[in-house]
């Protein structure tokens, strides 16, 4: 196994910022300052506005007894990770854990620290990734109370927090209070898309350290691609322009031929904008592949977790009281169903969304040939009818439509019907 870095794509600064934080922390452990953590992680938190806002966040006596860590990166009890879809924020979070478990301190990527927690395994890291629409607050209470407990390797408690803008505000109040009050060696990774105050609160914000991420280029991409996954170097690099850089969509469609036959029924939509009628059946048809492509998704866990868990409350057993055991058992399966239809309409608008950013790439395309900007086109394999597209509608009219989709996006992310959004994204795209 590699550095545990050696998957966060073209963030370079962000590495250095975390290796430099890793060293602090396992500087503080070597000092035996366990009992001092509290303190000195949270003067970290008090001004955090960047690697300079955390320079006091050892304090001086953890920076003397660091053995020469620079002190302008020492660490601090709670981070959040901000940068665009596709730009690491989780592997950022977990890898920065792993470095935090890491024996050496370093993120070697060698020692049983890093590989449990790289393999989701480590006792001492708490992974919340959201299933649903959302991070409810009984969630969030159980996780604070675990992640109170006592280092049981000895280093750190990490509670790894995906998609911190799904939070409620009382899910966000809560972490809000454990953040407020760090039990002694408790460290919070947040990832979210910005540090908005629609993502994330502006309380919770001003009490951890950022680290921004950017959209790794492409080559960086195709070449994690190729190194990792032994993706041909020329497959690679078209995966990773028509991703735009996200680098997960870039390994899918360069192993799975059926995400690359969705990409192609999505770019093929301009064309079939001929009337209303036609934008009313684009629309539908978009719908209806991303519900198949969300239920193909989950069908295989729910039927999996539907199973265990009757299997716990008794189903099939003979014995004495098996029968009544499953009568009172209708309240969990009830709970359980409704876990199981908020994760389906997530991975259906994720799904949905993976499209309109396929369909943005495509107007974004015949834009910057309207205004024959000197940059690559993103989907290659559609330039001559994104070419056709911009002598068309010219640059205005491809404005248009790219803001179109975009507005589609915004519109479903603050909970509008899917169908409606969509239909009234095809409809403007056809009248242009």
């Amino acid at each position: 196994m590699s550095d545990v870095f050696a998957d966060l794509v073209g963030q370079d600064e962000a590495v250095v910022e975390l290796r430099r934080a890793a060293a602090a922390a396992a500087a503080v452990l070597r000092a035996g300052a366990a009992d001092r953590a509290p303190a000195l992680l949270t003067a970290g938190a008090a001004d955090s506005a960047g690697p300079a806002g955390a320079a006091d966040s050892l304090g001086p006596a953890g920076a003397a007894a660091s053995g020469g860590v620079d002190p302008s990166a020492g660490m601090t009890h709670a981070w959040i990770f901000t940068g665009p879809p596709g730009s690491g924020r989780s592997v950022a979070a977990r890898a920065f854990a792993a470095a935090l478990q890491c024996v050496h301190g370093t993120g070697c990527g060698e020692c049983p620290g890093c590989r449990t927690t790289m393999g989701g395994t480590h006792a001492d890291v708490r992974l919340v990734v959201p299933e649903g629409l959302s991070i409810g607050v009984g969630e969030m209470r159980a996780l604070v109370l675990r992640a109170a407990s006592t280092p049981s390797g000895g280093r750190w408690q990490v509670v790894v927090i995906e998609d911190a803008d799904r939070l409620t505000e009382a899910a966000g109040n809560a972490l809000l209070k454990a953040i407020e009050e760090p039990p002694p060696r408790t460290v919070f990774l947040l990832c979210a898309p910005s540090t908005h105050p629609d993502d994330i609160s502006v309380t919770i914000r001003s009490r951890c350290r950022v680290v921004p991420l950017r959209q790794p280029p492409a080559d960086a991409v195709a070449e994690v691609l190729v190194r990792r996954d032994g993706i041909a170097p020329d497959v690679a690099q078209w995966a990773a322009a028509a991703a735009q850089g996200h680098v997960g969509r870039a390994r899918r469609l360069a192993r799975d031929p059926e995400a690359r036959k969705r990409r192609e029924a999505v770019l093929a939509v301009p064309r079939r904008l001929t009337g209303v009628g036609a934008a009313f059946d684009a629309a539908s048809a978009l719908i209806e592949a991303a519900e198949a492509e969300a239920e193909a998704s989950v069908t295989d866990a729910d039927t999996t977790e539907r199973a265990a868990l009757e299997t716990a409350l008794g189903a099939g057993g003979t014995g004495r009281g098996a029968a009544g055991a499953m009568r009172g058992a209708a309240g969990q399966l009830k709970e359980l169903e409704k876990r199981q239809k908020s994760r389906a309409t997530r991975a259906q608008r994720d799904a949905l969304d993976r499209a309109l950013v396929d369909l943005a790439g495509f107007y974004r395309d015949a834009l910057t040939m309207a205004l024959r900007a000197p940059v690559a086109p993103v989907h290659t394999d559609t330039a001559a009818l994104a070419g056709a597209g911009a002598q068309k509608w010219d640059a205005e009219g491809s404005l248009r439509r790219l803001e179109a989709v975009l507005a589609c996006r915004a519109a479903i992310e603050a909970n509008v019907k899917p169908r409606i959004a969509v239909e009234a994204m095809m409809l403007a795209l056809w009248k242009g």
